[in-house]
């Protein structure tokens, strides 16, 4: 199933959903103007179709004590498949990388990195991210404030 094949419900389903994905489904029903089993038949194949990937909790990171953003430009020394392949799966397991991006630019990564502070991050940068796979050369941009975030 494609975007294509969705029709007005199934979109207003997804809009509905990606604003409270707490919803009940006779609240989404009454949303959206069906009744509640067509609109449970309908989430569920948006589901199994892979539309709706999942429901979380958005977390305030600030007030856990993670309000220190950096993204870093990552440029690699190697991008065989294999070499990009290691960086991805090591990339993985650093804890303080949130998003990794690979790029079509004039380097190969942004990862958004979010730690308690610029020391925490400096110790994240110089003890994991640099250790990478194929790591050629980084380049560090802080946040000074996030105007808007769609999490």
């Amino acid at each position: 199933m494609t975007m294509d094949d969705l029709d007005r419900v199934d979109r207003n389903i997804i809009a509905a959903l990606g604003r409270d994905g707490r919803l009940s489904m006779a609240d989404l029903a009454e949303k959206v103007g069906l009744s509640k089993t067509p609109v449970q038949a309908r989430v569920r194949r948006l589901e199994r179709d892979g539309f709706i990937k999942g429901y979380q909790a958005v977390i305030d990171r600030a007030k856990m004590g993670e309000g220190h953003i950096a993204f870093v430009q990552v440029k690699l020394s190697d991008t065989t498949s294999a070499a990009l392949d290691a960086f991805n799966k090591a990339a993985l397991a650093v804890r303080e990388i949130e998003q990794c991006h690979m790029m079509a630019a004039s380097f190969d990564y942004l990862l958004k990195v979010r730690t308690t502070d610029i020391a925490a991050y400096r110790r994240a940068l110089g003890e994991k991210i640099a250790a990478l796979p194929h790591v050629a050369q980084t380049s560090t941009f802080v946040v000074m404030e996030t105007v808007r975030d769609r999490a």
